[in-house]
């Protein structure tokens, strides 16, 4: 039988927005049911940002180990991944157990139900043989899933996604990785450091397509000098097993590219027909759920994280999480603004990046300017030597007179992104910029250079 309960709201999902939103509402004393089928957190704790980024963490001390000759005399580098499954396990996951998290919300108050959640009308959500009436509404954050191409024969193999690579206490010889994208890249860079054999394939024209051409450019450069082999504007036509427990990858130019493990990693989906959003109104065969500045859905309806299509980054749904929560409350709140998102792949070079890129500030009819400096041209540069790839680029806008978008691209770029997505957010005047006092010789020096080489 049927069991019906009710609540103030039921949130949907409960990774890092669902999670933050639901706890704010039951800080606030409201009655929240909090549902998902998986880990309360999400997938950035358990294998996106969090063990990903203590895998890069690792790579990166062994590519500044071999950078030791000629620097600070001699090193003998001898990689040994169990530490890092370790941590992964230990310090990140908890060996993929979110009792802690469950309990942390609630202790603030709320109700969690672990089950598959679907929206079955308005101010109704069904979870096994339970179905809860929210009084207030619903705040869909069920996020995303690896996007799986249609390449004939990938159903016919075993493949990795993002979890398998983050959760291998073992690595394989060698690993085809099927996409150049952010996810892409930085466990190519990580498993090849480690010792792995690895090739990137990557339909577009260039590596991180998302980012401005110089970045992708650089990158390739920079892995296929670290032994990685880089392939773009290589259409995958075909996959099949191979001798020895291998997959063979054969690409559109009839070339085959074989490895132990085929990692895919082609971008994020969500499934709208999988929760029920036509019941309250909403378009299934969309990509994502459309909202306005407040996050609103429908009536009743918020929705938070990813499945928005904002940017996958944990960052953009505990920002929309702030933003959902007042609106439910009555609280007033800046509605959303997404000029100066920031985002970083932690490669090595990091990139970060802000706001628009040339291209799209171009496509959009601004009169731009733009300037780049070489971080190697930077004093911090020349001092840092071995590793000091990289470029910062600012894309402004001539006729107002403050930058719409910015990449940091080097040592610590992601951390240099710091002034530049603060001056796309607050449009600080470019004369304002050039006027400020910069610390020497750092790279966020390098900034005011670029600022100084703007024709305008």
């Amino acid at each position: 039988m049927t069991k019906n309960e009710t609540a103030d709201v039921v949130v949907l999902g409960m990774g890092p927005g669902g999670e933050d939103v639901a706890g704010r509402l039951a800080e606030a004393g409201l009655d929240v049911v909090g549902i998902d089928r998986e880990l309360v957190g999400g997938e950035c704790p358990y294998w996106g940002c969090i063990p990903s980024k203590m895998m890069i963490r690792a790579a990166n001390l062994l590519a500044e180990a071999r950078r030791i000759p000629g620097m600070a005399g001699q090193s003998v580098v001898k990689p040994d991944w169990a530490p890092v499954a370790q941590r992964i396990r230990d310090e990140a996951t908890d060996n993929w157990d979110d009792t802690v998290a469950v309990e942390r919300f609630e202790g603030k108050g709320g109700r969690f139900i672990r089950g598959e959640g679907r929206v079955t009308g308005p101010g109704e959500v069904m979870v096994g043989d339970r179905v809860v009436n929210a009084r207030r509404g619903i705040v869909i954050a069920t996020g995303t899933s690896a996007a799986v191409p249609p390449v004939p024969g990938l159903d016919g193999v075993a493949f990795w996604t993002n979890r398998e690579a983050i959760e291998a206490e073992t690595l394989p010889s060698s690993l085809v990785v099927l996409g150049g994208g952010a996810i892409g890249v930085e466990l190519a860079q990580s498993y090849a450091r480690f010792g792995v054999d690895v090739t990137i394939v990557e339909a577009a024209d260039r590596l991180v397509p998302m980012e401005e051409p110089e970045a992708g450019a650089l990158l390739a450069e920079v892995l296929e000098q670290e032994g990685i082999g880089v392939r773009v504007a290589a259409t995958a036509t075909a996959v099949a097993a191979a001798s020895g427990g291998a997959v063979a990858l054969t690409l559109g130019d009839g070339s085959t590219v074989t490895a132990e493990r085929l990692l895919v990693a082609t971008g994020r989906r969500a499934d709208l027909g999988a929760i029920g959003v036509s019941s309250v109104g909403l378009d299934e065969a969309a990509r994502w759920v459309v909202v306005d500045e407040r996050q609103r859905a429908a009536a009743g309806v918020w929705a938070v994280g990813d499945i928005c299509g904002e940017g996958a980054f944990t960052h953009v749904a505990l920002y929309q999480s702030a933003i959902a929560a007042a609106d439910i409350l009555g609280v007033d709140h800046d509605p959303a603004d997404y000029r100066a998102l920031p985002r970083a792949t932690f490669t090595d070079p990091e990139i970060g990046s802000v706001g628009m890129t040339e291209e799209r500030a171009r496509a959009d009819g601004i009169d731009v300017a733009v300037a780049s400096v070489q971080v190697p041209h930077t004093a911090r540069g020349w001092l840092h030597k071995a590793g000091n790839d990289g470029f910062i680029k600012v894309v402004a806008d001539r006729s107002r007179g403050v930058l719409v978008g910015a990449t940091a691209m080097g040592p610590n770029g992601g951390e240099v992104l710091g002034l530049l997505t603060l001056a796309v957010h607050g449009e600080v005047p470019l004369a304002t910029l050039r006027g400020m006092i910069y610390a020497y010789p750092t790279f966020h020096k390098g900034i005011e250079d670029a600022l100084r080489s703007l024709s305008m």
